[in-house]
This record gives C-alpha cells, structure tokens and sequence, in this order.
C-alpha cells in the first residue's frame, strides 16, 4: 500500500473516498465542509435529517459518482473527551471502513483528526499505522477463491502546507513501521512445519542480501556446542529440527558508536518438550517466536528508514519437542555464562535460550540490550492482553520503554525486580533453578534473565499477553515493533 501527503485540500485530489470527521452534535470538520461543498451541500443535509450525530465510533458513507468519489464521515465523539486514546479509536474505525470498501484510493483530511496535546504528525503516524493493521491479511496458505485482497493502494494525508515536512516525515516513519509489524506478522502466522531455526536464518540472510547496510552472522548447532551455548542446544535437543543463533547487525552510524541491541525468543514451536502442555490450543504456540518476529520486523523498519544509529537484532531460536533425547526436569545444565541451572519444568524454555544470547551479545559493547519474549502466561495474569511487562536493570531505558509504548499505543507497564525476588530461584544442587513457583511469575522469570546482564543496561518486555490474538481474530498483532521503533526514533 501507497501512503503519500498532500497540501491539496481533502476535496481536490482524485480518490474513490474522502474521508473527513464529525464531532458529536457540533459543526462538521473542515475537511468535511469542504467536500460537503463540492457535493453541493448534500452531506450537511445528510447531518441536518439525523443520519449521522457524531458519535464516537460511528461512521456514515455517502456513495458518489464520477471524479467526486464517496464520502466517508468519521464520528469522533463529543470534543472534550476527544483525547490520544479516541483519537486511536476513531482511527482503528476508519480504517475498517476503509478497507471494507472496493475503492482503490482514498484521501484523508488529516487537521480533522487531530486530538488535544497531539500534532498533526502524530496523527499521520496513528492513521497509517491503523490502516495498515486493518489492511493486513494472510492468505498464504489458502486457495485462490477463498482470499479477498484488500483493494485499497493509495491513500493521501491531506495537510496544511506549512505541516507538509512534519507529516512527510511521520509518513515515512509510519510506513516503514508498518513494514516491520507486517514481517512480524508473517512470520508468527506461519506455521510450525514452514517456519523453524532454519528457515529464521534464512529470512535473515535474505534481509542481508536485500539491504547494503546490514549484515547477517548465523551459529548451526556445532558452532553453539563449540562455544558452549549449553542452554540453547538442551532446550533444542529434543527436536529434529537443530537451534540456531542469528544476528543481523545494521550499521547506520558511525563505526564506534555503541549498538542498541534486540533479542529475540525464537522457540518456533512450544510443546512444553517433558513437561508437556495440555492440547487445548497447543497449535497457539507456533507464536512462542513473536520476540524474534518482531526482532526481524524492527531489523526491517531500520533499514526500511535508513536511520543514522546502530542497531543488532539477535534471535535465538529452538524447538522445543519431547523426544527420547529431551531434556528432562531435574536436569543441570551449563550455560554460555559458567552458571549452572537446573531444570524443574522443561516448559521454562524460553527464559534458558535467552540466558545464553544475553551472555553473548555483551561482545558488542552495547549501549543497550532489550530482548522481548512471550516467556510467561504469568504475564497475562497480571495485564491481560493489553499491555507488555518491562522490566529491567536501569530504570531510566524501562521509562524510556514505557513512554513509547504510550506515544504509539502499544503499552507496557514496569515491573519490580526487587532482589527478594531472587530467592524464589534458589536451587539445592545448581547455582539456579529455572522456575520460582508461583507466585510472581513474570518477575521471578525476569530475575533469571538479570543474572546474565550484570554487565550492561538491560531491560525485558514480556510480549506473552500481546503478541497474538486467539478465537476468531487468532493471528499475530505485530506488537511491539511499534513501541520498539518509537524508542528507536527517540533515540535516532
């Protein structure tokens, strides 16, 4: 999909839909009583006879003809409660619309949606983002006659001029991010039996072709035996399938510059290996990978925009299967770091995979290290599926965290890792355990992680609540490629 800016008024350019706002029982937008006059007043008569009232989430099409186009009005809901979060609402309702509809262009008035503490390119950020959501679809493995593309190429942010450079900006930005999130989602959607540790190495190596600036490392399971990846290689032992270690490393700033490093859990498909989960659902894990999908997606977005800073996308990837070579609960493991774990539950995977890719990034000097996992259903106990768990050893990179994930409204809330928590991970015959029981699963599960980032700034996000959808809308969200590039251009 096309996203350009225009400074032609909403009612010039030639499109299959105009899209302007209304507010609850108040004067039309701008963008709308510009088209309403270039369609002679028929959508002032359309308000005036009450088919339309403005509230938020409602929407009302006007078909057209010829050069006009429809029109398609967008209710925002009463002006005092017209704030970021409505805002994003109005823009998710917009989009469905739009993409529900067979035209191939659109134009959008963008002043019209502009909430209170916001700027215009701040909403040309939301509304590409939530077009390209709405947009997405994945029809890979289906027949022919049972996709339905959305028809939708073109959309134009109609802007003042003197915001032309702003919104441009933010449109690039924006269009990139959609890129990255639908890597993402491609990759979680795909199933288990396409998509494995191989398979992830090799859409790294295909990026490295694709892009000038980035650069692909990848370790087979010999080269991890031979570096004493003990965890990665217990956790992948069971399957067919051998674990590798990738790293895609974007070179945008200058040589000497610290890297901002990404990892990602790549666990292609969770069984639970021993300590096998129930059925119900089981086919859900083949989104255990979305820490590495959204690595790549970032990896992706960067290099999509060019930015002036360096950034390594690290996945450690396995699968975990409960083969007669699995390991077993009551196993002791070595890991990368010479810290010895025992194994109490054999679905704490993804938290061991980590502990040998956090020990191995510190040869990049890193400015900072953020690995995203779906590691614990503990996660969705404590937030729902609404936000991610931060966590960290430096305060100031989680707030930074945070206050992306609130300009982008893919959110996270901190976590305490306050050392009590430790003891939960005591073990009697290894200088670990990989679980500490129940309570505070999300923390205690953070504290693990911790003992193998002493050396550098390090924060977690836990994606277990946001990473996918289930029912009906079952799919990958693409979350948190977008708060995860907000902190990136904070920072570029």
């Amino acid at each position: 999909m096309q996203f350009s800016v225009t400074t032609s008024a909403v009612d010039k350019p030639r499109a299959g839909i105009r899209v302007t706002a209304v507010s609850h029982r108040r004067k039309p937008a701008p963008g709308t009583r510009a088209v309403d006059a270039a369609r002679d007043g028929d959508l002032a008569a359309l308000l005036k006879a009450g088919e339309m009232d403005g509230d938020a989430s409602s929407r009302l099409l006007v078909p057209g003809t010829g050069r006009k186009g429809s029109a398609l009005l967008i209710g925002l809901g009463a002006k005092k409660d017209y704030d970021a979060r409505a805002a994003r609402k109005a823009c998710q309702t917009l989009a469905s619309a739009l993409v529900e509809r067979p035209a191939d262009s659109a134009v959008i008035a963008v002043e019209d949606f502009v909430p209170r503490g916001k700027d215009i390119a701040w909403t040309v950020r939301t509304l590409i983002t939530a077009i390209g959501d709405a947009a997405y679809r994945f029809f890979e493995f289906k027949g022919k006659e049972e996709t339905r593309p959305v028809k939708l190429e073109k959309v134009q942010l109609a802007v003042e001029r003197n915001q032309a450079d702003a919104a441009k900006k933010a449109c690039s930005e924006a269009a990139a991010i959609v890129t990255g999130m639908n890597r993402a989602k491609d990759l979680g959607n795909t199933p288990p039996n396409v998509c494995y540790p191989e398979s992830l190495a090799d859409t790294a190596c295909r990026l490295a072709e694709q892009y000038d600036r980035l650069e692909t490392t990848v370790l087979d399971e010999h080269e991890l035996e031979a570096l004493g990846a003990g965890a990665i290689l217990a956790v992948g032992q069971g399957s067919e399938r051998p674990p590798r270690l990738i790293a895609m490393e974007y070179r945008g700033g200058n040589k000497d510059d610290a890297p901002v490093v990404f990892v990602g859990k790549g666990i292609t498909f969770d069984t639970g290996g021993i300590s096998l989960k129930p059925g119900a659902e089981m086919d859900e894990m083949k989104y255990d990978m979305c820490g590495a999908a959204s690595v790549f997606g970032v990896i992706e977005a960067v290099c999509e925009l060019g930015l002036p800073i360096n950034v390594v996308g690290v996945v450690t990837s396995a699968e975990n299967m409960p083969d007669g070579r699995a390991t077993r609960p009551g196993d002791i493991i070595h890991t990368l770091s010479g810290q010895t774990v025992e194994i109490l539950n054999t679905d704490a995977e993804g938290r061991l995979v980590l502990a040998d890719a956090l020990t191995w990034v510190d040869r990049y000097k890193p400015k900072a290290v953020i690995d995203i996992a779906t590691l614990t259903g503990a996660c969705i106990i404590a937030l729902g599926h609404q936000g991610a768990a931060l966590l960290g050893n430096d305060d100031r990179l989680v707030r930074q965290l945070q206050q992306a994930g609130e300009e982008t409204g893919d959110r996270g809330w901190q976590l305490p890792l306050w050392p009590e928590y430790q003891e939960q991970l005591k073990s009697n015959f290894a200088d670990m355990a990989n679980i500490g029981g129940r309570p505070a699963g999300t923390i205690t599960a953070g504290c693990f992680l911790s003992r193998y980032t002493e050396d550098y700034t390090w924060a977690h996000v836990d994606i277990a609540g946001v990473a996918w959808k289930s029912g009906k809308e079952k799919g990958a969200t693409g979350r948190p490629v977008p708060m995860l590039m907000q902190y990136l251009l904070d920072q570029a």
